[in-house]
């Protein structure tokens, strides 16, 4: 479903990644793991098209980035640090404009069903500008998946989010992943994303440095994993 070989991205002089390969099957749910300043937040932004690729191929679904965003786009959800909403509108017309966006027809049950999952549906005719961090995250959830879409990316997803609203999106995560679709989610959360990801990605420094499957390790050794790649990779580069 997610196929990226040999990308590379920079930023003036700056080069944030190093000729990354990456391969997700569909169906497969990815944490993406890494430090602070390893490229994963640049790499979410080149998958979801909101970003340019130096160099390297990037293909989603079978369709090409950046040639074929439009196309892409239709089958990406994507939750990242900007909630990508209007806050002068309410929180139902904003859900109703991404439906229209994406082409549902008669989106109202959708609509209502979203805002119940994400719990907001007391709120449905609030501005979203009156909304806290945490509430417009939760928006930002619903107006992700209103469309069913066959890729999902998240970006540290539960960062604002209260206890409720974590377990709220983990019980969407399941959902998502119990409907055969493709996840990548990046998180320093290990416990975590240990209940939720069926492979786990390493990515330092530009590059994915170490990749292990759920069913080849146990929730309690992920931070061991985790570790000894960074280690890894920081000892071969100090010899």
């Amino acid at each position: 479903m997610i196929e990226v070989k040999k990308l590379t991205k920079r930023f003036g002089l700056k080069t944030v990644l190093r000729g990354l390969d990456f391969r997700v099957e569909e169906g497969e749910f990815v944490a993406l793991l890494g430090p602070n300043g390893a490229g994963k937040t640049t790499f979410l932004r080149i998958l979801s098209s909101l970003s340019r690729p130096t160099f390297g191929e990037v293909l989603i679904g079978g369709y090409r980035l950046p040639d074929q965003a439009a196309a892409v786009r239709r089958r990406l959800g994507v939750v990242s640090h900007q909630p990508l909403l209007y806050g002068d509108i309410t929180a139902e017309e904003n859900l109703r404009f991404y439906a229209r966006m994406y082409g549902l027809h008669k989106p109202e049950k959708r609509i209502e069903d979203v805002l119940e999952m994400v719990g907001l549906a007391s709120r449905r005719r609030d501005l979203v500008r009156t909304f806290s961090r945490g509430m417009q995250q939760r928006l930002a959830i619903g107006r992700a998946v209103i469309h069913d879409p066959d890729v999902m990316l998240f970006d540290e997803p539960h960062t604002g989010l209260d206890q409720d609203a974590s377990q709220m999106l983990d019980t969407v995560l399941r959902e998502v992943a119990a409907r055969n679709r493709t996840v990548v989610m990046t998180s320093h959360d290990l416990a975590r994303t240990g209940d939720l990801a069926s492979r786990f990605d390493v990515l330092s420094r530009g590059k994915i440095i170490a990749q292990v499957s759920r069913q080849s390790i146990e929730p309690d050794e992920l931070l061991g994993f985790y570790r000894h790649a960074l280690n890894g990779i920081n000892t071969a580069e100090a010899v």
